[in-house]
């Protein structure tokens, strides 16, 4: 394992994060005793975890500042900004988190359902910032299963002009990285965890359940 200030596991263009912290959170996240109040607080604090991830390779630039002592040569961020894309509904609760860490970004959502027939994504609601294309993006979802929301999502961010994607989500599982990956192959994920399968009914397994349904208490 390379040893990085996260303690994250790079394999290509797929990271998983392997932080201690990120690691314990996630088991509480899991459980099924866990209260639909701790399950966003514990959605919310890995999200933070998981911007500190992504967002480890923007640009900085030299600026100039005065401390209380005197004056020094600090770094700030540079170049291109940040849009978050949530893809609804349960990606609200990754924006969240990701938002505490820099309320400065611009918010984008796609709104996606999963025909329960076919699994593949159909569209309901897309609002995204008209200079999506100068934005590095971020698009967030909690669970990358059959990949097909996935793909969906950035279609229609490419569609936008957008061409610096990043993928974050809680869970995945092979098939899922398998059907992103030869869609947008440029794309790079991040995740906590690279689960086993999927079940009969396209569910992560072990997972966590319907994360839609714990955020947001309903079945």
């Amino acid at each position: 394992m390379t040893s990085t200030e996260s303690r994250s596991m790079p394999t290509d263009m797929v990271t998983v994060v392997t932080h201690p912290l990120v690691r314990h959170k996630l088991t509480h996240l899991r459980a099924r005793t866990t209260s639909t109040a701790g399950f966003r607080r514990l959605v919310r604090e890995l999200s933070l975890l998981l911007a500190y991830e992504a967002t480890r390779d923007l640009k900085l630039e030299p600026v100039t500042i005065e401390t209380p002592q005197e004056t020094m040569e600090g770094e700030e961020l540079s170049g291109k900004k940040l849009c978050f894309v949530s893809i609804l509904r349960a990606g609200n609760g990754i924006l969240d988190g990701m938002l505490d860490l820099i309320p400065s970004a611009r918010v984008g959502h796609i709104g996606l359902f999963r025909d329960p027939e076919t699994l593949e994504a159909v569209e309901y609601y897309i609002k995204l910032p008209d200079d999506i294309g100068d934005r590095i993006c971020i698009a967030v979802d909690p669970m990358l299963a059959t990949g097909h929301s996935a793909v969906a999502a950035i279609d229609r961010l490419k569609n936008a002009g957008c061409n610096s994607i990043i993928f974050v989500c809680l869970l995945a599982v092979p098939q899922g990285i398998a059907c992103l990956q030869k869609a947008h192959p440029d794309v790079r994920i991040i995740t906590c965890s690279i689960d086993r399968e999927l079940d009969d009914h396209g569910y992560i397994c072990p997972g966590l359940g319907d994360a839609g349904d714990r955020l947001f208490g309903t079945k």
